[in-house]
């Protein structure tokens, strides 16, 4: 097996555009793990955390899906962890450890594949962990008030709702002290594009080269 792909963190608060970024660099030819979405798939396809969720939950947490398979009703997980920081620590201590398997499965392919960046998406990158072992870290950030109006058009939750959620996560000053890149999303799609060229430039400068591949 090769020399190993540069692991490179992307996160930001909500409504921040980190999703956007991501896409970005998937069209540099970065892969791009999305450990958010990972953690929804083990939640309803795997057989260990599955068990451990209707351990914490209960059985009926999970419904029947149409195509016949369980499916997590996720809105009352959320309403039941939020204010229970006991349950919300039982529930990380289950479902971060399968995501970082999952994430040293996808650090195995790229490195196979000769895939020279490995972006890792993650809403809660540093307050999981999930930093650690990267190379280096981007954070995306924004105002509050067009994260807010970005957070309400992609989940058409009302505004209280986006701003208790947003009111849960890192502060943007912190986030930003712990990066090792800063990409402000404040203007439009085509300067975001601009800036994440020039981190990713960045990274490539790091591992020696010029063109991904």
């Amino acid at each position: 097996m090769g020399k190993g792909p540069f692991l490179l963190g992307v996160t930001g608060g909500m409504g921040s555009g980190k999703s956007s970024v991501c896409r970005i660099l998937e069209g540099l030819g970065c892969r791009v793990f999305e450990a958010d979405l990972v953690a929804r798939q083990l939640q309803d396809a795997d057989p260990q955390v599955r068990a451990g969720m209707q351990a914490l939950f209960g059985e009926e947490i999970y419904k029947v899906a149409s195509d016949g398979s369980p499916e997590l009703r996720r809105r009352e997980v959320a309403s039941r962890v939020f204010g229970d920081t006991t349950l919300l620590g039982k529930l990380n201590g289950l479902v971060h450890p399968a995501v970082y398997r999952a994430f040293d499965e996808a650090v195995d392919a790229a490195t196979r594949d000769g895939v020279p960046v490995l972006v890792k998406e993650a809403a809660i990158l540093f307050e999981s962990g999930g930093d650690k072992g990267l190379d280096a870290v981007v954070v995306v950030s924004a105002d509050m008030q067009l994260r807010v109006e970005r957070a309400m058009q992609r989940t058409g939750l009302g505004r209280e709702e986006v701003l208790r959620r947003i009111g849960t996560q890192w502060p943007r000053e912190e986030l930003e002290r712990r990066a090792d890149y800063v990409i402000e999303n404040n203007g439009t799609l085509e300067e975001l594009a601009a800036e994440t060229r020039k981190v990713f430039q960045a990274v490539l400068a790091r591992i020696g080269q010029t063109s991904p591949g």
